[in-house]
């Protein structure tokens, strides 16, 4: 597929399906909708006039209309798609409406869209400040690239209906606002790109993408991205000590990996600060002698939706080659149960030297962690943060708009949300204070890999990770909620959403600044 950004003129530009921008400008909760384009084109504004005074189309968030052969364009058809209150708008409402115009065309079999930058010298000051060009640019090409994705990889009848054409229409003003349009572009197909990537390894099943297959899948990714990474297996486990790791693994005929992926910039900036991203990546888990039900179980391919995430921004980072060295470790391995498999009542040794009683081997996601945080740290990472589909709880807590975020340092954290608010996405955090660590003292060993009871499942599965990051500054996200998109979207397709890679990849950027 081409994705290109012209400086060209709407009106006579030549295309399947040209799209523009809505936003309700009415002021009040019980005011009509007045919709109203994001064009000063007078062509465009006078092809839609007579439907925007209908009352017909409202401009809410992702409602689309269409319009053939709109008279004084070149376009075939003319797509107006709504993005809701104009006190709202953002670069987040932008990304949605470029995904939906994308998954409007795919649905009807067209190829080849064009949309327009939105302009808010359309608007009055009083409806709004100006949009940032760079984010703008950004979040148009993002939401395009991620609508293109479908998970229907495996369907023996598949019908190709990926775009072969996105255009960023793009009005020609001042050259300092189209330098940053050609950032933003740049940069969305660079976030666009790691995050589909992560999606098409979530997307894979498991007899597919097994931890050997995620480990060679990795290391061709770091080839062309010019990454360096090694693929480990059991032995070097036993060398490091990884007891928790191996417990969880040894239960299965596949093989674990541990993935060591690093960046090293040409220039980094002062203060020696390493960054470390361990995921989990659990390529299927049936929850171990602790076996899950039946019901739900098939998703669990997605249990390695934490690695996946770090993979995405790992290759993200070598394009965008922040001055940091970057540091990830994947702790991959299967949870089957089996005569060998790890069992209730066990007591594993962690590579750190904790001893950790085992109360559910369905609890398994935060035993490799525990070796990969601490691992990260004898590489000397500075600054740990670690992604997970880690517990039910948290979507119990927070349902499926917001991932669950943790952390020991309030300046860490910090950098997270500012991060996650440039990214466009959704964490909450949640605590993560000494008083709960109490709920997984064990009577046999120095703790146990769940709480005593069921109450505050993500917070005991955060404080046992706590127990290995020690006083690194440290972030753990919990995207159980948000890994996997059930519901339908009007920007994206159900399936893997490939959360956390543009958050992580900015929290990445902040420390370097």
């Amino acid at each position: 597929m081409s994705t290109q950004l012209l400086f060209a003129d709407a009106d006579s530009f030549v295309t399947p399906l040209l799209t523009v921008f809505a936003v309700d400008i009415a002021s009040g909760t019980d005011a009509n909708p007045l919709p109203t384009l994001l064009t000063t084109s007078d062509v465009l504004s006078d092809a839609a006039s007579t439907v925007l005074a209908s009352g017909e189309f409202k401009a809410a968030r992702g409602e689309t209309l269409l319009l053939h052969r709109p008279e004084g364009l070149k376009a075939d058809r003319l797509l107006i798609v709504g993005l809701g209150n104009v006190k709202k708008l953002s670069p987040d409402e932008l990304r949605i409406g470029s995904g939906t115009a994308v998954r409007f065309a795919k649905s009807k079999s067209i190829r080849s869209v064009a949309i327009l930058f939105p302009e808010d010298r359309a608007l009055s000051d009083e409806h709004l400040e100006s949009l940032d060009c760079m984010p703008s640019a950004r979040s148009l090409v993002e939401g395009a690239l991620l609508a293109d994705f479908d998970p229907d990889t495996y369907r023996s009848d598949r019908k190709d209906r990926s775009m072969e054409g996105i255009t960023i229409l793009a009005p020609a003003q001042q050259k300092v606002t189209q330098d940053e349009i050609r950032e933003g572009h740049t940069e969305g197909m660079i976030f666009a790109a790691a995050q589909n990537f992560t999606r098409s390894l979530v997307n894979e099943p498991g007899n597919v993408l097994t931890p050997t297959e995620l480990g060679k899948r990795t290391a061709t990714m770091c080839r062309a991205a010019g990454l360096s990474c090694e693929v480990h297996s059991t032995a070097k486990l036993k060398e490091l000590g990884m007891g928790a790791f191996l417990g969880v693994a040894q239960g299965s005929a596949e093989p674990p990996a541990l993935i060591v992926m690093r960046y090293t910039p040409a220039q980094p900036a002062p203060g020696g600060k390493i960054a470390a991203l361990v995921g989990k990546g659990i390529t299927f888990d049936t929850g171990g002698i602790s076996i899950k039900p039946a019901d739900g179980m098939d998703k669990m391919k997605y249990d390695m939706a934490g690695a996946g995430a770090m993979i995405g921004a790992m290759q993200a980072i070598a394009a965008l080659k922040p001055r940091i060295e970057v540091i990830s470790v994947i702790c991959s391995a299967e949870n089957m149960p089996s005569g060998t498999a790890y069992k209730p009542g066990d007591v594993l040794t962690a590579m750190s030297g904790k001893t950790i009683e085992i109360m559910n081997t369905d609890a398994e996601g935060r035993l490799v962690l525990a070796d990969g945080l601490h691992y990260a740290k004898t590489l000397g990472a500075t600054h740990l943060i670690d992604a997970a589909t880690l517990t039910g709880a948290v979507v119990v807590a927070l349902g499926k708009l917001n991932s669950g975020l943790f952390s020991n340092d309030e300046e860490t954290c910090a950098h997270f949300h500012q991060a996650a608010r440039t990214a466009g996405e959704h964490f909450w955090r949640m605590p993560c204070t000494d008083d709960y660590r109490e709920l997984i003292k064990s009577s046999i060993a120095d703790i146990m890999n769940t709480g005593r009871d069921r109450w505050g499942g993500s917070i005991t599965a955060a404080m046992f990770l706590k127990e290995f990051v020690g006083e690194t500054p440290w972030v753990h996200l919990d995207i159980a909620g948000q890994a996997w998109i059930d519901e339908h979207h009007t920007e994206i397709a159900k399936g893997p959403s490939g959360v956390a890679v543009r958050s992580i990849v900015e929290w990445v950027r902040a420390l370097a600044a």
